[in-house]
């Protein structure tokens, strides 16, 4: 039987992403979990990746750039990302907090070691 992992808080500590954003880590082997804090202004380029992405924002409204359309994702919304769907995501005047689930777990936080 596989053993369940605890993070307590003091764990979970901050690393840096692109500039102005900070995140966590924690993974298992299917499936991981990101937490982020984003400063104003800060944006994450263009990208693909294979694991499909659910972010849900806690904090302040993350933008969401698809080709031409934009879609601005509140506090307490959800937005969902198929696998290998190129987009953009960026700040505008609020700092923001959110959480990510993926499936599968993405290869560079895992490597990172953020999930120890």
């Amino acid at each position: 039987m596989e053993k369940m992992c605890y993070y307590p808080k003091e764990k979970l500590l901050l690393h840096d992403d692109v500039p102005g954003a900070k995140q966590w880590a924690v993974s298992l082997e299917q499936t991981m979990l990101t937490y982020f804090e984003i400063e104003p202004n800060c944006r994450f380029d263009s990208h693909t990746h294979a694991s499909e992405q659910i972010t849900m924002v806690i904090e302040g409204i993350l933008y969401f750039e698809q080709g031409e359309k934009i879609t601005g994702v509140k506090a307490g919304e959800v937005i969902a990302i198929p696998s290998n769907a190129p987009h953009a995501v960026f700040t505008r005047e609020d700092v923001v907090r959110a959480v990510d689930a993926w499936s599968p777990v993405m290869d560079k936080y895992r490597t990172a070691g953020h999930d120890k």
